[in-house]
């Protein structure tokens, strides 16, 4: 599969306005971006490390997928991303190999990325999301 990097660490909150302060007073971080993907129902807010962003995801409804995880787990982190290119090929090689996909086909995501997830319990445990950025940004 060979992804070039990690794209982004999402770490599930309660609040975008509790956590995003920590981030910038605390570790001296910048949130460059805040945004609503509704499909996911998420509020999400990016800093980036390097090469590598954090992703905040804030439940935008209580039924929401983050809602439950947080009610489940906690706060914490929620998932890995990595960056591929030829992201539909890639899903396809990691079923062809029995890992088990959440999203059979991309979806867009924040940030203009097509995105699909690799389900947990095909990862260690690890909620695994690969995405692609075609529009070269």
């Amino acid at each position: 599969m060979e992804p070039t990097h990690i794209e982004h660490i999402g770490i599930a909150v309660k609040s975008l306005d509790e956590a995003i302060p920590f981030y910038e007073k605390v570790l001296g971080l910048r949130c460059y971006n805040i945004e609503e993907v509704s499909d996911q129902k998420v509020r999400t807010a990016f800093f980036k490390v390097g090469q590598t962003k954090i992703e905040l995801l804030e439940s935008t409804d209580p039924e929401g997928p983050v809602s439950k995880f947080i009610e489940k787990r906690g706060e914490g982190i929620h998932h890995l991303a990595f960056a591929v290119s030829g992201l539909e090929d890639k899903l396809r090689e990691a079923e062809s190999r029995g890992v088990r996909l959440i999203d059979s086909s991309p979806r867009k995501g924040a940030e203009g990325l097509d995105i699909a997830f690799l389900h947990p319990k095909s990862t260690f445990g690890v909620l695994t999301e690969l995405c692609e950025n075609k529009s070269g940004k």
